[in-house]
């Protein structure tokens, strides 16, 4: 027997059956994982040319060692009593989750609950950190202990008087309305309600075409959060871009295309795929490998055969400096590359040259297009030399505004109209503002 302090060890001394304890395997295991390990080791080695019997306490399954040994040929069940189907009855449970509260770290967690073998007042504070981190801390919950049941707050699940064997938690099902905490299924049940025919009018009227701008603006407005280095933001910011992916989604579902679960399966199968060297039997050496990787894997899965299929799998609603160094990043993998910065140098005065010649022209058209390759050959130089072009970009608007903000401001300050500066005056202006400007 696993432990000859259990209730139901007392069952086998009053009639007399002899058992040993295995005890002993508790002393010398470091941890719950372990434990499990060197019961199942310890059982095993004691089975050996004899019919043994390993009793649990409880349900077979409510047992971690059991769970294990179920699943060898040579074994066979004998189902006990089950301690959650008692607690259940007494809770008026008619569905639960039930787990041991040395699984419930790593357990999927949804009510309604019941954590049993909370048999030690340090293991029940373990417990109540995750399920209050899912749950909350004011979630309801029901202590047991043998025969007692006590209403609590989860924050108290570690704060009762005794603990020991019998002593289990459970978790009611809470109102979708009355929860402070939620998960994807929660997130999925209130969009329905509001797409629901007694719902939110405008909601319901929403369309993909509607609200397809509002999936760009909140993607904006995250990495704005993340610029700026606002958690707080950026956990409301990332939940509005969440949204709009789900509310798509749910557009398609109700159209009977495709689901929640279809558009989550996918995107997981996809990282799955595409990190071979991860989950498969690819490798990669550093950052740059496992985006090679990557990009293989990609282009396997979208059954690109060459390199012009990916150059022209970019979307096209992308702003156009993000589309040009989206599509100059893929075709110098595909072998069209200036190899070295100075190539870049030589046809950029190529191109100023031509661009030159079509000023002298005055053919509009012809300027644009010029100005366009331009343009072109600065976004392949910025990936030679691993600048984000982007990036690049925005942080140089920013400090353009900046320094013109202070300009105006020295300019106003001194009582002079914008408009009616000589050169002199205004080059002065504009070194004295970017000398304040990079000082703060």
């Amino acid at each position: 027997m696993r432990n000859a302090e259990l209730p139901s060890a007392e069952s086998l001394k009053e009639e007399g059956i002899a058992f040993e304890d295995l005890s002993e395997v508790y002393r010398r295991s470091r941890n719950f994982d372990t434990l499990t390990q060197n019961l199942v080791s310890e059982i095993l080695k004691r089975a050996k040319g004899a019919n043994l019997c390993y009793c649990v306490d409880g349900g077979v399954c409510e047992d971690r060692a059991a769970r294990v040994l179920v699943k060898r040929k040579d074994v066979e069940v004998i189902e006990g009593k089950s301690k959650c189907a008692e607690i259940a009855a007494r809770a008026a449970l008619e569905r639960y989750t039930a787990l041991s509260a040395y699984d419930a770290p790593s357990a999927k967690l949804s009510l309604p609950l019941i954590v049993y073998d909370l048999d030690d007042r340090s293991l029940a504070g373990d417990v109540k950190l995750v399920l209050c981190e899912r749950f909350g801390d004011e979630a309801k919950a029901y202590f047991f202990r043998g025969g007692e049941k006590r209403e609590i707050a989860l924050y108290e699940a570690d704060r009762q008087a005794e603990y020991d064997s019998s002593c289990a938690l459970v978790l009611p099902d809470t109102p979708l309305l009355k929860k402070t905490r939620f998960d994807t299924e929660d997130f999925t049940a209130v969009l329905k309600r509001l797409r629901a025919p007694d719902g939110c009018p405008w909601d319901r009227a929403q369309t993909h075409q509607s609200i397809r701008i509002n999936a760009i603006e909140e993607a904006y407005e995250l990495v704005d959060a993340i610029d700026a280095d606002d958690a707080d933001k950026i956990c409301e910011e990332a939940g509005d871009v969440l949204m709009q992916a789900f509310f798509h989604t749910l557009i398609e579902e109700e159209r009977g295309r495709f689901t929640v679960t279809d558009m989550i399966s996918g995107v997981c199968q996809k990282l799955i795929t595409r990190h071979s060297h991860v989950f498969g039997s690819d490798s990669a050496s550093g950052a740059d490998g496992a985006l090679s990787v990557w990009e293989k894997n990609k282009m396997t899965e979208k059954h690109q055969n060459t390199y012009s299929d990916a150059v022209n799998d970019v979307p096209q609603c992308f702003p156009a400096l993000l589309r040009a160094q989206k599509i100059v990043k893929r075709m110098a993998k595909g072998g069209w590359d200036y190899q070295d910065p100075a190539n870049c140098k030589k046809k950029f005065d190529e191109e100023a040259k031509e661009l030159a010649a079509a000023v002298k022209n005055g053919d509009k058209a012809q300027i644009a297009s010029e100005f366009g390759d331009l343009l072109m050959v600065l976004m392949h130089t910025a990936y030679m030399l691993g600048v984000d072009s982007e990036q690049a970009l925005l942080d140089t608007v920013k400090k353009v505004a900046e320094r013109y903000t202070e300009w105006e401001r020295l300019v106003l300050t001194d009582g002079k109209d914008v408009h009616e500066l000589s050169d002199e005056e205004r080059t002065a202006y504009y070194k004295q503002a970017k000398k304040n400007v990079s000082s703060r």
